[in-house]
């Protein structure tokens, strides 16, 4: 009986997403509940019952404390985007009062040390995911189900895609470099707690081209009722992203890619001021050119720790009083004049030096922002990514024409001459798509996977607070983070880092 408690206990909590579960709820009787089998029966008949699985997934992502710490860089996916923006080198940290960041990314000091919680917090974050697509597909008849209903393979689709992003993630962030024969990752393939040994690169990336497969068979024909959940579209841009890791196959990859922006119904967001221009404030999951996001709102519960409130200047927190986070200076001083995203910086004197004051802001426009409560909405995935990433899988397969086409779709809407791009070719085109990822998808975490596709060195600007000047190898050990040491001590089968 005490098993079937706890296995309920379980559930109840995938359920209600990151809602506590209370003491109280040992002392009601089993009977009360549904089972795990009963759920997995009656799926079939009644989705809903592991809709709100599945939703749970997506409100994680963007839930304080998901990383399992009380940390003010803890809130889902977008404090991810924020390590892997710093680590990158696009992010500085140019003024720190409160000290988040500092020590453990900016100054690298936790990527080296396995005791840093900011290794605990990402691992366990992304490993929750995966425990919550293994539950919900437990309950949807397995990953190899194949279930009738529609409701019910758009669902494990979901979940598939869902596992498969955050092994993805996992794979850039755990891992100096592609290596296909080094171990690197355990993987999970059910709820279980059995700990498991780690898997090898290529292994791991095979788990995860299988899964987004089956993903995008079992998503085709659903028509989502919010951009917080995946689609086909967005399935096919993370396995574009995927697959590019593995720096081959570079057909395949501009394909997806394409695949992914034109089916997705979206457009590139234009050259202006307006809601869901660039200078607009990135802040509505509407925009036409978001392809994957959510919307928050007063009943999210996102406030103080959230990306707003580390980012944006207007919004209530860190970033407007004194934690400021700016565009690296070599990058921004490496736009052409005549590019318009030098409008979404401020390029003046002062503590606002290079924050994205008309890039990412609260619509209302007011320094330090006008509630604690944010209202701004979260982007995971862009229209212009795929296109950029279709450019560099053209260019690496030597189209410099096809790919110089593809990237002037981007270019044209904002430079205003890109007659200079008719003399590039080879490496110097595959330079440019690289630079032109970093300039358009700055703050948005994207970079740091670019960086590792290209093998770059980042040299530091004169605006960080630490290693000003200083080159950095996409492969060196302290951009990625350390196995926590809570890993290392709870699974016999890991004693040493990758």
């Amino acid at each position: 009986m005490k098993k079937n408690v706890l296995k309920l206990i379980g559930i109840g909590c995938i359920l209600l997403g990151l809602q506590s579960c209370e003491e109280d709820f040992l002392e009601r009787t089993p009977s009360q509940f549904l089972t795990s089998d009963q759920i997995s029966d009656a799926a079939p008949l009644n989705p809903d019952l592991i809709a709100g699985q599945v939703g749970g997934i997506y409100t994680v992502m963007f839930t304080a404390g998901s990383g399992d710490t009380t940390g003010h860089d803890d809130f889902g996916q977008k404090g991810n985007d924020i390590f892997m923006d710093m680590l990158c080198s696009d992010m500085a940290l140019s003024a720190s009062v409160y000290g988040w960041y500092r020590s453990s990314i900016t100054e690298m000091q936790g990527t080296q040390d396995f005791t840093f919680g900011d290794n605990y917090q990402v691992w366990f974050y992304y490993y929750r995911q995966i425990l919550n697509a293994n539950l919900a597909m437990g309950n949807l008849g397995g990953a190899d189900g194949d279930p009738e209903s529609p409701e019910v393979r758009a669902l494990l689709g979901q979940a598939l895609a869902s596992r498969a992003h955050s092994y993805f993630m996992l794979t850039q962030l755990f891992a100096d470099d592609y290596d296909p024969n080094n171990p690197i990752l355990p993987i999970y393939r059910l709820a279980t707690p059995t700990p498991q040994p780690k898997s090898t690169t290529a292994e791991v990336f095979e788990f995860i081209e299988g899964d987004l497969n089956r993903a995008i068979e079992l998503l085709d024909g659903f028509n989502r009722s919010s951009k917080s959940q995946i689609d086909q579209s967005v399935a096919k841009g993370i396995l574009a992203y995927a697959i590019a890791a593995q720096r081959t196959r570079w057909d395949e990859v501009a394909t997806l890619a394409n695949q992914a922006r034109t089916e997705s119904g979206t457009t590139l967001m234009p050259p202006t001021a307006d809601p869901y221009g660039i200078l607009g404030g990135f802040n509505d999951v509407n925009n036409p050119g978001w392809m994957w996001g959510v919307d928050i709102n007063e009943n999210s519960g996102v406030g103080l720790l959230s990306w707003w409130g580390q980012v944006d200047y207007f919004s209530y927190s860190y970033a407007a009083v004194g934690d400021t986070k700016a565009m690296d200076e070599n990058l921004y001083n490496s736009m052409r004049m005549d590019d318009i995203r030098r409008d979404q910086f401020f390029d003046g004197a002062g503590g606002n030096y290079l924050q994205p004051l008309f890039k990412q802001y609260d619509v209302d426009r007011v320094p330090f922002g006008t509630s604690t409560n944010v209202k701004a909405d979260y982007v995971y995935m862009r229209h212009a990514e795929m296109i950029l990433l279709e450019a560099e899988a053209q260019a690496r397969q030597g189209l410099d024409g096809p790919a110089r086409q593809t990237l002037k779709l981007l270019v044209d809407n904002r430079i205003t001459d890109t007659s200079y791009l008719n003399a590039l070719n080879g490496q110097d085109l595959i330079d440019e798509i690289y630079k032109q990822t970093r300039l358009e998808l700055w703050g948005e975490g994207k970079s740091y996977f670019a960086m590792k596709r290209n093998q770059a060195t980042i040299t530091r600007g004169a605006n960080h607070l630490s290693f000003v000047g200083e080159s950095i190898q996409h492969n060196d050990n302290r951009l990625t983070f350390e196995i926590p040491q809570r890993e290392i001590q709870d699974n016999p089968f890991i004693n040493g880092q990758n």
